[in-house]
């Protein structure tokens, strides 16, 4: 039987225009802080993985090429890759760099430095992207947060697309910031669930209080 389609089966279309948004105009790039922001609130007010599962428009673009069509070896994904050792190390290197991004943005708004017009690839190649911004009536610092948001999607895209043609479609997820962030909320979420529940239910952490068969913490 074939599987009933959804609207949002239909987002990785969000990625293609997105890159291609920015790259005739960066401050495009600013659409890109939904898909940051977006997975975290819906983890932190208890929609757990969700967005990771079903919304996630670079998961689904990923899936699309290396699964129907076939531009993946379908390897599967390395363990050191999966490890807590590898996912966690990229997630302090990936924030690091967009604080970094962030201090750039505050010295160009700060007037300390000029606005820098490129895209920098991997964190090291810089690009000349001239063309994409047209000195709008805007702030040069958000001109200059576009640039640096833009590289690092790009650049995570890339990421996700090598590791797509090397071994499974979505081996990107495995690693994926947001969703090893989303994770750890989810984790902290449980753990607090668990601890009220444990105090609701037992009285070993009760101090000083006198059961009895009616009321247990009378």
């Amino acid at each position: 039987m074939k599987k009933q389609k959804h609207w949002y089966d239909y987002l990785w279309i969000v990625t293609p225009i997105y890159l291609g948004l920015g790259f005739f105009n960066i401050l495009f790039a600013w659409l890109g802080m939904i898909f940051f922001c977006l997975p975290l609130f819906i983890a932190i007010f208890g929609g757990g993985k969700l967005y990771c599962n079903r919304y996630c428009d670079r998961g689904q673009f990923l899936h699309l090429l290396g699964g129907r069509l076939g531009l993946s070896r379908n390897k599967p994904t390395p363990n050191w890759m999966r490890s807590k050792a590898f996912r966690y190390g990229f997630l302090i290197f990936f924030f690091a760099m967009f604080f970094q991004m962030l201090y750039t943005t505050w010295l160009v708004g700060s007037g300390a430095e000029n606005l820098r017009q490129v895209v920098k690839l991997f964190w090291t190649f810089k690009l000349p992207w001239h063309w994409a911004y047209h000195g709008t009536a805007v702030a040069s610092w958000v001109a200059q947060f576009a640039f640096g948001f833009y590289s690092m999607m790009l650049t995570s895209t890339l990421i996700g697309l090598i590791v797509m043609a090397l071994y499974k479609p979505r081996s990107w997820c495995v690693f994926c910031p947001m969703g090893t962030t989303t994770q750890l909320i989810c984790s902290a979420r449980a753990g607090k669930n668990a601890i009220k529940s444990s105090k609701a239910t037992t009285c070993s952490a009760c101090t000083g209080c006198s059961q009895t068969k009616e009321n247990p913490h009378a």
